[in-house]
């Protein structure tokens, strides 16, 4: 997704470089580069933005909202834990690709709204109602949707071999819904 799709609907956004530069258009490369994730730097990295966001005369009070796609969307989950300042969380086909690394939810304040395709063999429907029965019994609010015939990165308008216009549409609108009850 393009930040420039959230600042037309009157937010502010930034999206931090946890790759610190390097770039790929190859799908084994890229696979490389995100199980070698420096993790704890990431983590560094995201909340400084959260910080930095907060910091905003623009943006004080109001809490924060985050966005991710795919891996993006595991490191918004895992992001809700890190910073208090996260209160509103929005994964698109999001989940955690480490085996060895799951976020501890129980500290997290933030609102969940989640959105899964019915046909994904990365973010599965299973590891997507684990995590909301997760979330629940943590007392957050959370609310996933699971888009009929769709597939993985569905949202993605420059992969039309999976985009889905409709489910596309109804997906940000709900976002935006969400963002603008929980953030402003």
């Amino acid at each position: 997704m393009r930040p420039n799709r959230l600042a037309a609907a009157g937010y502010v956004a930034l999206a931090p470089d946890v790759y610190h530069g390097q770039e790929t258009t190859e799908p084994d490369e890229a696979g490389k580069l995100m199980m070698a994730l420096a993790l704890e730097t990431t983590a560094r990295d995201m909340s400084a933005a959260v910080d930095h966001l907060a910091g905003l005369s623009m943006t004080v009070g109001k809490g924060i909202g985050v966005i991710g796609f795919c891996m993006g969307g595991g490191l918004a989950l895992w992001l809700s834990t890190l910073n208090s300042k996260v209160t509103a969380c929005v994964p698109f086909y999001g989940a955690i690709p480490w085996p060895n690394f799951q976020p501890d939810y129980a500290d997290s304040v933030a609102a969940y709204l989640g959105h899964y395709a019915e046909h994904d063999g990365w973010a599965t429907l299973d590891s997507a109602r684990h995590l909301e029965r997760q979330l629940r019994q943590l007392g957050r609010e959370v609310e996933f949707h699971v888009y009929p015939h769709t597939e993985h990165a569905f949202f993605n308008d420059a992969r039309p071999e999976v985009y889905n216009a409709e489910a596309s549409k109804l997906a940000w609108q709900r976002t935006l819904a969400f963002l603008r009850g929980r953030i402003g």
